[in-house]
């Protein structure tokens, strides 16, 4: 198909199989909702498992024993606290985190040119999905703060299910920062994350279509193709759950009482920077690897249906 717009000139917005107008936005949107909604909502227990290691490390030493710890005291209810805002949050993050970043990606495009959008491809991805992440938090911050707030609290300290959670948080705003008290925190966190995440997706795609595929696209089965979104998916996970792992180690360091008051720079010399980069870094692998390449998988497994095409290829 053409990559020119119906005025002659060229344009990102036409270098796919589909023009990318606002009912193509709109699909990867939706996208991105049952993406990053439903991978999110499935491993809630996991979450609730981790979030509690992170705040009473000396109670809850481990995912398996945490969540062993959590049914015997709350039963199997307990260690699904959290879903509802988890569904709802992760689906609007991932609504924004997915459709604009297509949005952002060929504004960009756009401004840069053909020449230069093609020589600075990697620099579009990063700043295409630190865009998108932006907004995309801002949308996930009350929902993240009141399932954190859900997750972590005692039993019968804090209601557990959604409304009466939501309620309570607005409340007693002053006191929990409510809505928006975390979101610095989040933003510092999930936007390197997610441009790393989009960044070595984007590449991991490219180099299968150039260096082990390198027919057209066009000639490989829709299963084959998705084949090639989910291995760049996982691995995508991998490369960021290794990345990230030294600054989720140091937040749990940092919920440990012992460690109160101490600086960052004082906690790694006494931890170790090895320890913090390797600690628990199989479960993260696994967990980030799979969660990413699902991801990815559905996300494209849509957009191949609504015939908009999969990521990636010349």
């Amino acid at each position: 198909m053409s990559h020119l717009a119906p005025s002659g000139k060229w344009d990102a917005r036409y270098l796919g199989p589909v023009p990318h107008d606002t009912s193509y936005y709109a699909k990867c949107m939706l996208g991105g909702v049952l993406a990053c909604g439903l991978t999110h909502a499935g491993i809630t227990p996991l979450d609730v498992a981790k979030c509690n290691m992170q705040v009473n490390p000396a109670k809850y030493t481990g995912s398996i024993s945490g969540l062993k710890t959590i049914i015997a005291e709350e039963g199997t209810k307990g260690i699904w606290k959290g879903f509802g805002p988890t569904f709802i949050g992760y689906s609007l993050q991932g609504m924004f985190k997915y459709g604009l970043y297509e949005v952002f990606k060929d504004a960009y495009m756009n401004l840069a040119g053909e020449e230069a959008s093609e020589k600075y491809k990697g620099a579009i991805w990063l700043a295409g999905s630190a865009s998108a992440e932006f907004f995309a938090d801002i949308a996930l911050c009350p929902l993240e703060m009141t399932k954190v707030k859900i997750q972590t609290s005692s039993a019968g300290t804090f209601p557990v299910p959604f409304g009466a959670a939501w309620s309570e948080m607005a409340r007693t705003s002053a006191e929990t920062r409510f809505p928006f008290g975390s979101l610095v925190p989040l933003w510092s966190r999930q936007i390197p994350y997610t441009m790393a995440k989009f960044f070595c997706f984007e590449k991991i795609v490219q180099l299968f279509y150039t260096r082990v595929f390198t027919e057209p696209k066009d000639s490989y089965s829709k299963p084959t193709q998705l084949g090639v979104t989910f291995a760049s998916g996982y691995l995508s996970g991998i490369v960021c759950a290794v990345v990230s792992h030294p600054a989720d180690s140091l937040v749990s360091q940092l919920g440990k009482p012992q460690n109160k008051g101490k600086s960052l720079g004082a906690i790694v010399n006494e931890v170790g920077f090895g320890t913090l980069a390797t600690k628990g870094l199989g479960t993260r692998v696994v967990m980030i690897g799979t969660l990413t390449g699902f991801q990815w998988w559905i996300y494209d497994s849509f957009k191949a249906s609504m015939g908009m095409g999969t990521t990636g290829g010349k």
